[in-house]
């Protein structure tokens, strides 16, 4: 480990930054899933930042420290409200297939799957979507320059930062997969899974940082040598990228997905994220159930059938640029008042499955950031790769980790992804072509404030969501902290079961789920990591929360 580098130092001046600057001002505050990105983004509003440039310096320095979970090479979603106009946005920034993809390519010469071909090397990786991101953030609604808010992540990739439990822990599940992938050695030490205090340098993404920030996306990064390094290194690897296909690429600004629910107003992705269709339809089913605490079994109950009729309706879901998605039948009060109405409050449902049970379980990783400014500006933002180091390709001289995001689009009915997700015709891979999402960021609006969250866990993003707002609303006081901490339990429809967090349901609580029906998987560990700010009605000092689960830190 040797001499403390700089960026160590900048850390230290960084998380002293951001408590001087929460005792200074309590009406701003950022959770994010690490603490070096949420002191980052602290001392973006010391300089005058607002929550868009906030938002620029959280991104990058998160693409740089949790590189198992977002980076340049991945994409997401961003859920922007702007408190002069009232007006919201979601800024969309998924990957995108490359205009030579063929769902062919994916199968072997007898129809098989080619094992791995959707979550490993060159075919795995779709054109990413973040770098655009961050510059159309910068001219939109930032009052920084670009090369200021990205500065912290230039300095913590350039000098290195010390990893922590979590990233050991991490790096040691995918040793394997960084050893044998080409250029993710970067993230290793001396070819082994790093030990606590290993400091991590990144020297070619700081130059690739530098260069966005001095010149934008488009130039730096889109085309150029940066654009060369990726072409080169995922065709070297059996994909089919061409150079058009980054020149191509943009951020799409669409309309959120917004609904009412008892009084509340709840703010959501749009497609091609399905969370914000699924959070709709759950809520206009719940509205004729009347739920109560989200742990009583009768309203887990409720819970359950209801998420497992929006993910069977999932299947219908998919870019709505370039398939027709029945989405107002799918959100048609009318409709969602039946189906509310078929939910037996004392048996579980028995939804026929879709197909074969296909292929099994994965892991993967997301990340997100919750940030509200000193105007009521705010950003909810979950950002991607896709699995845990998504496709191991480290782009050749750019330091940028490439997406498997390729892996979320239905490539066959009966053929699930890494998630155990299903997806219809809607979703079939296409040139162009976004994937379906289940990245859920989410303003929830009452009396009280607002709240702002979101969390990564791939399908169980969209229960945990559920599951915090549900709790927010419930309760006159919010108590962010334990809202963030709460046990979850999440459905899917396909396979037919609950999953369960190993704590927190007692043998009573399960025993009498079952006796309704209902099929328990005890997952094997906690999972989720939610970010949330919330912002009271009046002068009240703003509040965030890291959830326990991920061992982060927010201040306010």
């Amino acid at each position: 480990m040797g001499r403390r580098p700089a960026g160590c130092i900048l850390a230290v001046a960084l998380l002293c930054g951001a408590m001087a600057a929460n005792a200074g001002d309590p009406r701003f505050a950022v959770a994010s899933a690490h603490p070096l990105a949420t002191a980052a983004g602290y001392r973006v509003f010391e300089n005058g930042g607002n929550a868009c440039d906030a938002a620029i310096t959280v991104a990058a320095v998160l693409a740089v420290v949790e590189p198992y979970s977002s980076g340049l090479g991945g994409g997401g979603f961003f859920l922007l409200h702007d408190a002069a106009s009232g007006s919201q946005v979601m800024i969309d920034a998924r990957e995108v297939a490359p205009s030579a993809v063929r769902p062919a390519l994916f199968f072997d010469d007898a129809g098989r799957p080619r094992a791995g071909a959707s979550v490993r090397g060159g075919l795995a990786a779709a054109i990413p979507g973040l770098p655009a991101a961050i510059d159309h953030l910068a001219r939109r609604c930032a009052k920084l320059p670009l090369h200021s808010t990205l500065a912290p992540a230039i300095a913590l990739a350039r000098d290195g930062f010390a990893v922590d439990p979590r990233y050991v822990r991490i790096a040691q599940m995918r040793e394997k997969f960084l050893q044998e992938a080409a250029g993710a050695g970067v993230f290793l030490d001396n070819g082994r899974a790093p030990g606590p205090g290993h400091v991590l340098r990144q020297p070619d993404l700081a130059v690739t940082l530098q260069r966005i920030g001095r010149e934008g996306a488009a130039r730096a990064f889109y085309r150029g040598t940066v654009a060369e390094g990726m072409v080169r290194t995922v065709n070297a690897a059996g994909g089919v990228w061409q150079s058009a296909d980054l020149e191509a690429y943009r951020v799409v600004e669409r309309v959120p997905q917004r609904f009412r629910y008892r009084g509340a107003t709840i703010t959501a992705a749009a497609l091609p994220s399905a969370g914000g269709v699924a959070l709709a339809q759950a809520f206009g089913m719940l509205a004729h159930l009347d739920p109560g605490d989200i742990h009583e079994t009768g309203t887990a109950h409720l819970v359950v059938e209801v998420l497992r009729r929006a993910f069977r309706d999932r299947l219908a879901l998919g870019d709505p640029d370039h398939a027709a998605v029945p989405l107002a039948e799918l959100l048609d009060g009318g409709r969602l008042r039946v189906e509310a109405a078929g939910i037996d409050r004392r048996r579980a449902s028995s939804l026929a499955p879709p197909v074969s049970d296909g292929t099994g379980p994965g892991s993967g990783n997301t990340t997100h950031f919750s940030i509200i400014d000193r105007e009521g500006n705010r950003v909810a933002a979950t950002l991607t790769i896709n699995l845990l180091f998504g496709s191991g390709l480290v782009a050749q001289g750019t330091g940028v980790l490439l997406n498997n995001q390729m892996d979320d689009f239905t490539l066959c009915p009966d053929l699930a992804n890494s998630f155990r997700l299903r997806g219809g015709e809607a979703n079939a891979m296409a040139p162009g072509k976004r994937p379906l999402s289940s990245m859920t960021p989410a303003f929830v609006e009452d009396d009280k404030g607002v709240l702002v969250l979101g969390a990564p866990g791939g399908s169980r993003i969209i229960s945990q969501v559920l599951l915090a707002a549900l709790e927010y609303l419930r309760h006159p006081v919010v108590d962010l902290k334990r809202l963030v901490a709460l046990p979850r339990y999440h459905h899917q429809y396909w396979p037919d079961r609950v999953e369960i967090e190993p704590e927190g349901f007692s043998a009573e609580w399960r025993a009498a789920m079952e006796r309704m029906g209902h099929r328990l998987h005890v997952v094997n560990r906690r999972w989720g990591n939610m970010q949330a700010v919330f912002q009271p009605r009046g002068d009240g000092a703003a509040q965030a929360a890291s959830d326990p689960r991920g061992g982060d830190v927010a201040w306010y």
